[in-house]
């Protein structure tokens, strides 16, 4: 039986990008925009006020994260006019949703007593499973997840409340079509619609430390800051936003997902001492393929030409130290609250690995929650829409050198060595 699934591919412009003629004029207007564009925090802050009518950000602890990354962004990240552009628009969102969470919880204190309790979190680098597990879990509708236009815009507007429709929905999916027509092989990568869970690093960078920031371009500056920055008060505002949406739209077991909580263990411990965190595991040298690979093919979204060596020189250092945390923090994590996911323990059968889970959790595997993860699959088969072959010799790496360095994390969690190259 002849297979319908596309053949692989190889980004072969990841350095000079090109770009459908359909995106073009977009990417024109975004340029034209952008050429008189600075981002600095006065700036970004007047842009929120008006687009809300609010003025209350609430706690200022964010203004110095957030002049670190402006400076960061403009003497490091090289964005082209069209990213400042839609830099400038990120940012001007993130602090338009701090002014509407705000609002709410200056409207309605009584938020503040709702409780966050049993958190399922998920913390595993990209590319080794996280997001299929994500969504296999969030399929099950007793627990409460992130859709990604939730967490692109947390809080509605008051002028569009009462209309009927949310058009929160709608923005998101004219913004992923303007990615998927940019970008046509990202969704091979990393598939993304309005209603697919989402991690909660958007939410984190409501409050302007959260690792999505680095995703942008290498900027030495914020990661060093970062780093060295105590996250525990953001965790917590982290799981203040986390109240604001269920009190908004209910849910009382939140399943969350982020990369960078394996480096973050004992703030996510301290703000979540309940949680059940279910780690991911994968080969550290595939992994460090596909992001270096992914985060180049993102790159051509705010850069005129992209550098994939120097991107691939930056992740493969910042994924070192991230696994190297993760070795030396993981007997943070109690056992009796967490479990270790073999990636492809977790591809040979994935519901047999979320019974595993559900069980380390407390959380019931009923008739109905099977049957709709079986749903879920059928609906979702993976890689249906294609895979992207990755090299790390375009990222300026070389195989035999990263295996040698990342052996201290093989070793330690037994992952399977995979193959990579062209």
């Amino acid at each position: 039986m002849t297979s319908t699934r596309p053949a692989p591919v190889t980004i072969e412009d990841l350095a000079d990008p090109q770009f459908p003629a359909e995106s073009v004029p977009i990417r024109e207007a975004m340029a034209e925009m952008g050429a008189s564009i600075v981002i600095e925090p006065n700036a970004l802050r007047e842009a929120a006020a008006a687009q809300t009518g609010l003025d209350d950000f609430g706690d200022r602890s964010y203004e110095e994260r957030l002049e670190v990354l402006c400076k960061a962004l403009r003497d490091e990240a090289g964005l082209s006019a069209a990213g400042r552009t839609t830099t400038f628009t990120q940012l001007t969102q993130l602090l338009a949703n701090r002014l509407l969470i705000q609002d709410v919880l200056n409207k309605h204190p009584e938020i503040h007593d709702e409780r966050i309790e049993r958190p399922i979190v998920i913390a595993g680098q990209p590319r080794t499973g996280t997001t299929h597990l994500h969504n296999l879990m969030s399929s099950d509708t007793s627990l409460r997840s992130l859709p990604y236009w939730e967490s692109n815009e947390p809080v509605l507007r008051e002028s569009e409340r009462g209309l009927g429709v949310d058009p929160r929905r709608e923005r998101t999916a004219l913004g992923l079509d303007v990615i998927n027509t940019a970008m046509p092989y990202f969704k091979r990568m990393h598939e993304m619609t309005p209603d697919h869970v989402h991690e909660e690093i958007h939410l984190l960078a409501i409050d302007f430390s959260s690792m999505v920031f680095e995703t942008m371009a290498p900027m030495p500056t914020w990661r060093d800051y970062y780093r060295s920055t105590d996250q525990t008060p953001v965790y917590g505002y982290l799981k203040t936003v986390l109240k604001v949406l269920q009190w908004l739209r209910g849910g009382t077991r939140w399943l969350l997902k982020s990369p960078q909580h394996l480096e973050q263990f004992g703030p996510l411990l301290k703000t979540f001492p309940d949680a059940t965190i279910v780690i991911t595991h994968r080969d550290p040298v595939a992994i460090t393929a596909s992001t270096g690979t992914m985060l180049s093919y993102l790159s051509r979204l705010s850069h005129e030409r992209v550098d994939p060596v120097r991107i691939g020189r930056y992740w493969a250092a910042r994924l070192e130290e991230m696994f190297r945390a993760c070795v030396d923090e993981r007997d943070l994590v109690p056992e009796s609250q967490s479990i270790d996911v073999l990636f492809h323990e977790f591809m040979a059968d994935d519901v047999a690995m979320v019974e595993r889970v559900y069980e380390i959790a407390g959380q019931p595997m009923t008739a109905d929650v099977r049957a709709s993860m079986d749903e879920f699959m059928r609906a979702n088969p993976r890689g249906r829409h294609g895979t992207v072959r990755y090299d790390l010799e375009v990222l300026g790496l070389d195989t035999s050198e990263r295996r040698s360095a990342l052996a201290f994390y093989s070793d330690r969690f037994g992952v399977r060595e995979e193959k990579t190259g062209g």
